[in-house]
């Protein structure tokens, strides 16, 4: 008669007995790597968000004391006159940012639609072209810009808009082809029925979102492809076909002058750009998540 001490092992229950026992052994060591490498990541993070909050700091306290209404209402006047502000660099700024998005959003999701569709050798070497422009120096792109248009045209806010949108063209593409690939397979069968504007295009939104926002912040920072196109302009301007200021050149310009006067503008400039880059970058992150929760 066989009892149950001699009744054969299962080799599955002896593996996982033999897990166990060996995890059980490797606690106490697993726990203390795993708070050593905890504690390396928040030193890494704090290495990372120590200078960005300094660098934030510092603008602040610089460019703070050049805010007040003259600031935001008023164009640019030569040293020594009372109540210049910065207007003529923000419309310009406005301006030539929002003719570089309606360019470069439309046909940089186009591009990231097909290339998340596609694997073909056409859709490798769009890929490759994107990667090859996310690494390109703004200053090639500004020189490019320079001799493509400038020298046929002139000096434009047209011009600056061509160079920025080219900034933001890859990071729109690489971002749009990486939220439309996030798409669940089923909902890219059904799609085929049913439109990929009405099934795909919906569901990558929040990556979408989040990719153009980011680019439109990298345009806005970008001051070397503007030097060589917008040429500046002291003077209210709205027309993209004539020389435009913006916030980027104001304060390359204008940080290199002798007069404290000039100086604190450009401080304030500056303050006023990194203001408007951390709302992009922050609002993308927080309009991303959201849309998220809502799609669950």
């Amino acid at each position: 008669m066989t009892t149950v001490a001699d009744a054969p092992v299962d080799p599955t229950v002896e593996r996982r007995r033999a897990v166990q026992q060996a995890a059980t052994a490797s606690l106490r060591r697993r726990r203390l790597g795993s708070r050593v490498a905890l504690g390396l990541c928040w030193a890494c993070l704090a290495v990372a968000v120590v200078p960005l909050v300094a660098v934030v700091a510092y603008v602040v306290a610089k460019g703070l004391p050049a805010w007040n209404l003259d600031f935001f209402t008023h164009s640019t006047t030569p040293e020594g006159i009372a109540g210049g502000g910065v207007w003529n660099a923000i419309v310009g700024t406005v301006v030539i940012t929002t003719i570089a998005i309606a360019v470069a959003v439309p046909l940089g999701l186009t591009v990231g639609l097909f290339l998340a569709e596609s694997d073909g050798r056409p859709a490798a070497a769009l890929r490759f072209t994107a990667d090859v422009m996310t690494g390109i120096p703004s200053i090639t792109i500004g020189i490019f810009g320079y001799i493509a248009i400038v020298r046929n045209f002139g000096y434009s806010g047209l011009a600056g808009s061509f160079a920025i949108g080219f900034v933001m063209l890859p990071v729109i593409v690489r971002a749009g082809e990486t939220a439309f690939r996030g798409v669940p397979r089923s909902l890219n069968e059904a799609a085929m029925a049913l439109g990929a504007r009405r099934v795909v295009v919906p569901t990558a939104l929040p990556g979408v979102i989040t990719g153009v926002l980011l680019a439109i912040a990298r345009g806005l920072g970008e001051t070397a492809p503007l030097l060589l196109t917008i040429l500046g302009n002291e003077y209210l301007q709205w027309n993209p076909t004539k020389p435009m200021e913006s916030l980027p050149t104001l304060i390359y310009s204008y940080s290199q002058q002798p007069f404290a006067d000039l100086v604190q503008v450009a401080w304030g400039a500056a303050l006023l750009l990194v203001v408007v880059v951390l709302i992009l970058s922050i609002g993308s992150r927080v309009l991303a998540g959201r849309l998220r929760k809502e799609r669950r």
